[in-house]
């Protein structure tokens, strides 16, 4: 009997020195990233507002020169868009003026691709291509310019919290449209906006 607990504590004892006696690793977890469940799913619609500036000017004007032959009218700006992917996107627009020169009023809509680059996060530049019309009615209906055609413009946006974005940008709205008059009969006109104002990203 003794003998038999002789060799089990033998046995035991090369098995200890064994088992110590081998390499040994670290088995590590593999690592799983966490969604941020905070950050906002967006769509890709959105929707904005802004007020703009307009000139309508004839050829021999500028819109930041101040001279006879030129009209100004303070107008508000809805759009609405939507973005394919962060580089292209497609946006239609109306504005209508509610301050106005003695003259005039102005109703434009307009359709545009989009084409925009991220500099950073939060800012990025973009361009708008695209068609559009404008109307432009004088008092006592001396002046009934309906015209529409290319327009082409340049702008930036800043995202200031999520989903939320504001945006200045410059849009010319005709280029040396020849009319029966203006402020001199006849005309060839141009007009540009300036735009500043506020996007929602759904």
């Amino acid at each position: 009997m003794k003998k038999v607990k002789l060799a089990i504590l033998a046995i035991l004892t090369i098995s200890t020195f064994a088992i110590a006696g081998k390499n040994t690793s670290v088995v590590l977890d593999p690592v799983i990233e966490v969604p941020d469940l905070a950050k906002k799913h967006q769509s890709g619609l959105y929707l904005g507002i802004g007020i703009s500036a307009v000139i309508t000017y004839e050829d021999e004007s500028s819109f930041f020169d101040p001279k006879v032959g030129q009209d100004r009218t303070g107008d508000v700006t809805l759009l609405a868009g939507y973005d394919f992917n962060p580089y292209v996107s497609v946006e239609g627009r109306y504005m209508t003026s509610f301050t106005h020169d003695e003259r005039f009023e102005r109703d434009l809509w307009g359709i545009y691709v989009k084409p925009q680059y991220p500099i950073l996060d939060e800012l990025k530049v973009y361009g708008l291509l695209g068609y559009g019309a404008y109307e432009l009615n004088g008092k006592n209906n001396a002046i009934d310019i309906d015209e529409n055609g290319f327009q082409w413009g340049a702008g930036v946006s800043y995202e200031v919290v999520d989903n939320i974005s504001i945006f200045a940008d410059y849009l010319k709205i005709s280029n040396d449209v020849e009319t029966n008059g203006f402020f001199t009969f006849p005309a060839n006109i141009s007009s540009e906006a300036v735009t500043v104002g506020m996007i929602y990203t759904f």
